[in-house]
């Protein structure tokens, strides 16, 4: 699935995928959280925990303006984590040899590598998942 985030274009597995809600309603904020954390949206009995994509995936790119044009969130695998977007694109099928793989992942663990027909990042949703957790437990020392 790909999908847009302050005019960067980024692709996650659709395995990986646990849902896509509309932002629809105000999320609520949590105080004391990392700036990057924007609050719980609460959709039937799940509250995700919300993550301004542009501020965590680049932070030294990153500006304010970016979460006032976030339409959608992307929830990752069967957690509680989800990603802010602008837009959802278009769902293709990916043939590994489609993808520029990273060879070493010591920095943005999160980033399998590059779809290079689409020129956009693949996120490893785990990895990703298992780093917003690390932080907002205190064990995470860099988000990159």
């Amino acid at each position: 699935m790909i999908f847009s985030v302050a005019g960067l274009k980024l692709a996650v597995p659709l395995v990986s995928l646990g849902a896509i809600y509309k932002i629809e309603k105000e999320l609520t904020p949590i105080v004391g959280r990392a700036d990057y954390f924007m609050g719980l949206y609460r959709h039937l009995d799940r509250n995700v925990r919300v993550v301004d994509t542009a501020q965590w995936v680049m932070p030294d790119r990153w500006s304010e303006d970016a979460r006032a044009g976030y339409q959608f969130i992307i929830r990752l695998g069967g957690n509680n984590w989800g990603l802010a977007c602008d837009s959802v694109h278009e769902s293709i099928q990916l043939e590994p040899d489609m993808v520029k793989w990273r060879s070493e992942r010591t920095s943005r663990a999160w980033l399998s590598g590059t779809v290079i027909g689409h020129m956009c990042a693949l996120l490893d949703a785990d990895v990703m998942s298992l780093m917003l957790e690390e932080k907002a437990s205190g064990n995470g020392s860099s988000i990159s």
